[in-house]
């Protein structure tokens, strides 16, 4: 496979723009030094193909050197520093965000110079200039705030000079960045608020910002909380070794978020010059504020900062082919991937489950739940769930009527398994062998296996589902109760699931929310928090073992029981394109693009915490390809009646539900193909079955 040179392979061409934050050794008033240093990092970033690098605030210069900021000595060679960066440039592929004090009509603006391969594009002066406890700013400098349509003449060069600028790639659509400079992220109202809502979707922070107990914390959360509020990337560089020390002390702080996660974050308190980079997904920033409409409605309210903010548009000669992802991409998009967040994020899931099904059985005339329990993943975490309700509400478990239906395949292992569970648990268990009734009904079907013929097609096995089904609403009505669904959302979005009167009916589906590959989580956390006694997490431990299976079909020849992901494909893989079409709707390509970086060996990718080794998988482009096929196919064209007749159920994942009252509307006769036409038009041929 072409890997080096095929545009599939290609960040760019995948919607990533790589952005940089520097933090150089600063010399203090002492612009050629400065100027050498910021040189040094810029070919370093140049090399690691960085398109966009920001560096601290006043770095030219020293941000700590008082009213050395009024000497023109020093400014004379701060703008000699500008030129000779300027003239270095040319050959640089990144766009280079510098700090420097700058002259214009008898005021000296603390400024962010913007170069890019020989050519000034623009000079962005500090809005919000801080003069209180150890800040004296205003003593130096004027405020570039309301200075719209100005120019400034700086090293040889007329350039754009405001706080209206953004900046716009001309061969990427979505590398459109905006300035601001330290105290103006600080204020109320961030000048990257309206830069924003003017449709830049990266903004950059040159600061200095000395370091003191705890500050550190809140740069992390301004610069996240501003990523999140503006759907935007946040580039934020501060000032670190070398800055003067009279009165101050400097760590040097980098980070990089983006939508409120932090991508990349530097080492602070380093004696060496610090490079950190990330891929940012402007693409998917896009698509999120596409879908967001209260973005539009607050750029309106302000009077949609677009018509008054100037667009300085540029080549930018992005890198072309294979350069790496600098980017971790979570394997289980629905499962956190740190362990501190994975107790949380269960916690919650588990329970936005229990008061979601406790609230709906208040809401009933009935007294019972009833629940088919088969052994596996699905009816395990409605039961536990059901369980943990009764808890709650101070009812006896008993109030749970749970039934073992064994039909033609149904196993040893899970049929014991299940039994074992009603039992630890301790709830009302029965069971309905249904194989007499399914006989009769393929009987009168003239159906081939009443004659005694193996034929096990998808009448045989709907017709079991289908009478599992009947039975526990019937169960329902006899007993005053309602029927707890336990399909999942992974069933949901792939139509693994029995219409109308089957798996995919109930009377609340308290799993709809939850992906397969989240119960498997959840289950196994009902264990490690100890949420019941030894005896059920011992079985629940069994049941986490057992192969996925809708047990429809006997085993084959040779002992090999029906599996369900043979047949419809990897579940991980199919949540992983589940997340990412839902909650993002990227292009398949993308999608494809995103699972083989997390997927394409055991090493790449994150696992979330406390996965077991033996269960690490890899998939190969081909086969990611094949699978986000058939992921399309059921997911756009065949599926979409059965989600358009779902009954109520609680959204767990902020990654979507595909409930048609909430997350997912869409028509239930669309068909797939420009879906499927783009994932092969953007694949390697050899990935293409």
């Amino acid at each position: 496979m072409a890997v080096q040179s095929h545009p599939f392979f290609s960040i760019h061409s995948q919607g990533f723009v790589r952005v940089g934050v520097a933090t150089p050794r600063v010399a203090v008033a002492d612009p050629a030094r400065n100027a050498a240093a910021a040189i040094e990092l810029a070919e370093r970033a140049s090399a690691e193909h960085v398109d966009l690098l920001v560096f601290p605030e006043l770095n030219l210069s020293g941000y700590a050197i008082d009213d050395l900021h009024l000497q023109d000595a020093l400014l004379d060679g701060v703008e000699a520093a500008i030129g000779e960066i300027v003239e270095r440039s040319r050959d640089l592929a990144s766009v280079l965000l510098l700090g420097a004090p700058v002259r214009r009509n008898g005021r000296v603006y603390n400024c962010a110079v913007v170069v890019s391969r020989g050519e000034i594009l623009g000079v962005v002066p500090k809005s919000f200039l801080p003069n209180y406890r150890e800040y004296y700013e205003k003593r130096w400098f004027a405020s570039g705030a309301g200075l719209r349509g100005r120019s400034v003449d700086l090293a040889g060069a007329t350039a754009p000079f405001g706080p209206d600028l953004i900046f716009a790639a001309s061969e990427l659509p979505d590398f459109v960045f905006h300035v601001e400079i330290c105290e103006d992220y600080w204020a109320p109202t961030p000048p990257s608020t309206a830069g924003a809502l003017a449709g830049a979707l990266i903004l950059c922070n040159l600061s200095a910002s000395n370091i003191t107990v705890g500050k550190a914390e809140d740069r992390s959360l301004l610069s996240a909380a501003q990523s999140s509020r503006c759907v935007a990337a946040y580039a934020y560089s501060a000032a670190g070794t070398g800055e003067s020390t009279t009165d101050l002390s400097w760590d040097g702080q980098g980070s990089i978020h983006e939508m409120g996660e932090l991508l990349a974050r530097s080492e602070r308190f380093s004696r060496e010059p610090q490079l950190i980079a990330a891929d940012v997904d402007v693409e998917r920033l896009r698509l999120e504020r596409a879908r967001f409409g209260t973005f539009n409605d607050a750029a309106a309210a302000a009077g949609h900062p677009e018509t008054w903010f100037r667009r300085v548009r540029f080549e930018h000669k992005p890198s072309a082919g294979e350069i790496g992802l600098r980017r971790a991409i979570r394997r289980f998009p629905y499962v956190p991937g740190a362990p501190e967040r994975l107790d949380q994020d269960c916690y919650e899931s588990f329970n936005i489950q229990v008061h979601g099904l406790a609230r709906r059985f208040e809401a009933t005339s009935g007294d019972t739940m009833v629940i088919g329990v088969s052994g596996g993943l699905d009816s395990t975490q409605a039961l536990i769930v059901a369980a943990k309700v009764c808890d709650l509400l101070g009812l006896p478990r008993e109030n749970i009527l749970a039934f073992t239906m064994p039909g033609f395949a149904t196993g040893d292992e899970t049929k014991a398994n299940a039994w074992k569970l009603m039992r630890a648990l301790g709830v009302t268990a029965e069971e309905i062998d249904i194989r007499p009734a399914a006989r009769q009904m393929l009987a009168d079907m003239s159906h081939p296996f009443a004659r005694g013929e193996k034929v096990y097609d998808i009448a045989f096995e709907n017709v079991q589902a289908g009478l599992r089904t009947d039975y526990l609403f019937r169960l329902a009505n006899q007993r005053r109760g309602f029927v707890v669904g336990t399909g999942d959302l992974s069933e949901l979005a792939l139509g693994w699931c029995t219409y109308g009167v089957g798996d995919q009916m109930s009377h609340y589906a308290v799993n709809a929310g939850v992906p397969k590959t989240l119960i498997q989580y959840l289950i196994r956390w009902s264990v490690s928090s100890h949420q019941f006694d030894d005896s059920t997490s011992e079985i629940l431990t069994a049941i986490l073992a057992t192969e996925i299976s809708p047990e429809l079909v006997p085993a084959d020849e040779h002992g090999a029981i029906q599996s369900t992901q043979s047949k419809v494909g990897p579940y991980e893989l199919h949540d992983f394109f589940l997340f990412h079409t839902l909650r993002y709707g990227l292009r398949p390509s993308k999608t494809a693009f995103l699972a083989w970086h997390a997927w394409r060996d055991a090493s790449a990718g994150l696992w979330p915490a406390g996965f077991p080794e033996e269960a690490k998988n890899a998939y190969d482009l081909a086969t990611i390809a094949r699978w986000l096929e058939a992921f399309l196919k059921r997911f756009f064209e065949t599926s979409q009646f059965k989600r358009s007749a779902i009954p109520n159920g609680p959204k767990v994942s902020a990654g979507g539900a595909l409930s048609p009252r909430g997350d997912w509307r869409a028509p239930s006769d669309s068909v797939a193909d420009v879906w499927l036409a783009e994932l092969r038009k953007a694949l390697p041929s050899d990935a293409v079955g």
